[in-house]
Parts: C-alpha cells; sequence; structure tokens
C-alpha cells in the first residue's frame, strides 16, 4: 500500500505514484489511497474540478502500465476518470503485462461537509468487482462504500479472498471505529481487508494514515502511522478460502428473509 500525501501538483503526484511503484518491486500487488493523482478536491462545493479528470487513454495510465511490465506487479490505481461524459471514482487493475483487466468505479456517493462527492461523482452502475489473479480472487470497495456492509460482502459473495479498498479518512474522524469496521467485515466475511490512506494536510483537512490489513479472522496484521510510507504485507490468500471453510456464514445466509 503506497500511504501517500497528494499536492495541487498532478505531474508531482504522478511521479510519487510511479517511487512508489519502483519502491514496491519485488511485490505482487500495489494499490494507492482514494483520487491519488489530485488534492481532495470534493471537500468543496460544487468546484471545477476537471483539472483532475482522466479519459480511459490517459498518458498517465500508460505509465502506470509501465511499472506493471517493469516490476512484473499488478496495480491498482484510483482516478477521477471520465467514461462516456460521466466522472467516476474509479480504480483500475492492471496486470503484470500492463494490461487492463476491469475497473471499478464508486456504488455508493457521500453528501456531507467536507465530503461533497455528489457534486463530483457519478454512482457505479456496474456494481462491485472481483478480479481473477493467480495468488487469489481480489475485490476492490472504494471509499466511503466501506460504511455499506453489502459492498465487502458481496465482494466475498464473488469470491473475494481479498478486498482492497483506497481511502480518504481524517484525524477528526472515528479511526478507531473505522479499524473495528474493517475488523468485523474482514471476520464476518472470511476475507482478508487492506485499506489504503492519504496523509498530509489539505485545506481544512487532516489525512491520518493508519492503512491498515486485517485477516479473516479480523487480525491486524500492518497497520500504518500518519507519515508517507509504502506498507508491505505477505498474504496467503489460501487462508481465505480456509476461513471460508471453518465458518461458512456465506453458505448459510437466507436472503429471501431479509426483504
Amino acid at each position: 500500500m503506497a500511504q501517500m500525501s497528494m499536492s495541487k501538483d498532478v505531474e508531482k503526484n504522478l511521479e510519487k505514484s510511479l517511487a512508489f511503484c519502483d519502491a514496491a518491486a519485488g511485490c505482487d500487488l500495489l494499490f494507492f489511497p482514494e483520487v491519488q493523482l489530485s488534492p481532495f478536491f470534493a471537500q468543496y462545493e460544487k468546484q471545477d474540478a476537471s483539472a483532475y479528470l482522466f479519459r480511459p487513454d490517459a498518458a498517465c495510465i500508460d505509465r502506470f502500465k509501465q511499472k506493471c511490465r517493469e516490476h512484473h506487479l499488478y496495480l491498482s490505481p484510483n482516478l477521477y476518470l471520465d467514461q462516456g461524459g460521466q466522472a467516476y471514482d474509479t480504480n483500475l487493475f492492471l496486470t503484470p503485462a500492463g494490461e487492463l483487466q476491469g475497473m471499478a468505479k464508486m456504488v455508493h456517493i457521500f453528501q456531507a461537509e467536507q465530503f461533497y462527492e455528489c457534486d463530483y461523482y457519478t454512482p457505479s452502475d456496474e456494481g462491485f468487482q472481483v478480479f481473477s489473479t493467480p495468488f487469489g480472487r481480489v475485490g476492490i470497495v472504494i471509499c466511503f462504500d466501506r460504511h455499506l456492509p453489502e459492498s465487502i460482502r458481496t465482494c466475498a459473495a464473488k469470491g473475494a479472498d481479498l478486498v482492497i479498498v483506497p481511502t480518504a479518512n481524517t484525524k477528526a474522524e472515528p479511526l478507531e471505529m473505522f479499524e473495528w469496521e474493517m475488523r468485523v467485515q474482514a471476520y464476518q466475511n472470511q476475507t482478508f481487508v487492506a485499506m489504503c490512506n492519504r496523509v498530509g494536510k489539505e485545506g481544512g483537512m487532516d489525512f491520518a494514515g493508519e492503512s491498515l490489513v486485517i485477516d479473516p479472522w479480523g487480525e491486524v496484521l500492518v497497520k500504518g502511522d500518519a507519515t508517507e510510507q509504502l506498507l508491505t504485507c505477505d498474504l496467503d490468500l489460501s487462508l481465505a478460502r480456509k476461513a471460508k471453510a471453518e465458518r461458512p456464514f456465506l453458505k448459510l445466509r437466507r436472503p429471501e428473509m431479509y426483504e
């Protein structure tokens, strides 16, 4: 996880992201915080954020693909992405061959003080995405989506062994609660959960870091502090399948009773 700070300079944010890719050489998968190439513009109401909006053929995406090939690495950058004239909070899922395996867009869009996300993001109409890799299946849940338990649950039901969560949490938020929220969902869904946060002060927000990796038994394996850092963790994703066999919660669900 590339726990990083961002500036208003897109190119500097990109160069920092690519430097994290180099630092992660030898890893299998690297992902980043939410909207990693821009300041957190959603803290302001109804501003012009078009300078931070990328098209699917943007040159920065080609540079991430190059790093995939160079380091034989899966990458999942989070970008403010224009598709068909609509703007989405989007994670790409890039393969070690430098190919776009797919993308996941934020499904639930928040609207509150300092998180005026409905002013900028279109909600996904494609739902939650899970991608196959040689080491297991990886689901993506973007920032606010994690507060809706159906999000991680849906990824788990689609076979996710690991759910990655790019986010933007501040020191003013209930960070202990956010940690327990992720621990409980990892336990209930028998999946690894990794949440990568921003750091640094931007306007009226002070991003907290404290990125996490949690195992399917709800135990914290790695936790960052409030500084920029690369957090790495060795995961055996087959343990998620072992946990599902030991605690077959998903198989025992009765969705017809949940109306």
